[in-house]
């Protein structure tokens, strides 16, 4: 369980470092990922998709100084 101190009464410092860790620890991502039920192959196939975008991505980053 995370916890997170709360100094000088100071609420929305203290809530903030709060989502912060909790983002960290991939809650929100995971509470998205079993919303439902995704079967293998499209799992799969999503997978393959963003694995494509962030090629593509690379390329473009790593091709932007070489004009």
């Amino acid at each position: 369980m995370i916890r997170t101190p709360v100094k000088d009464n100071n609420i929305d410092a203290a809530l903030k470092r709060f989502k912060q860790k909790v983002a960290r620890d991939g809650v929100p991502s995971e509470c998205r990922k079993r919303e439902a039920y995704d079967k293998p192959g499209i799992r799969r196939r999503e997978a393959k998709k963003a694995g494509i975008k962030n090629t593509q991505k690379r390329n473009r980053a790593n091709n932007r100084g070489n004009y």
